[in-house]
């Protein structure tokens, strides 16, 4: 059974960090592509950042300079390291392994910026 578990949410302020992480299990992560994405209330699920198999990392232009993604494939575990946060990133972030036409999805862990 494949699961993607994400960790590390919650309120901060603006201006302060978080790190996210997503526990792999049930596929051996280190061959698939791995990424970060978040879905605020009313929009659309859309990229934060994406790491290849490779290591090659790809960010979308609002979070480039204050977030890193990162994995560790020994530890099948995938992180977001989020700096500098605004209040336009509260969203509920997911975890995401894609391989060829296999796609899995953690649950989701919420964030939310706010004073």
């Amino acid at each position: 059974q494949v699961q993607l578990v994400e960790s590390g949410g919650g309120l901060v302020q603006p201006g302060g960090s978080l790190r996210l992480s997503c526990a792999v299990s049930g596929i051996i992560s280190s061959i698939y592509d791995m990424g970060w994405y978040r879905q605020a209330p009313g929009k659309q699920r859309e990229l934060v950042a994406v790491i290849t198999r490779g290591g090659v990392t790809n960010y979308a232009d609002s979070v480039k300079g204050r977030f890193t993604i990162s994995r560790d494939n020994a530890k099948s575990t995938l992180y977001l390291q989020m700096n500098s946060l605004k209040p336009e990133d509260t969203a509920v972030y997911y975890c995401n392994a894609a391989l060829r036409n296999y796609n899995y999805w953690g649950q989701g862990t919420q964030v939310a910026v706010s004073s």
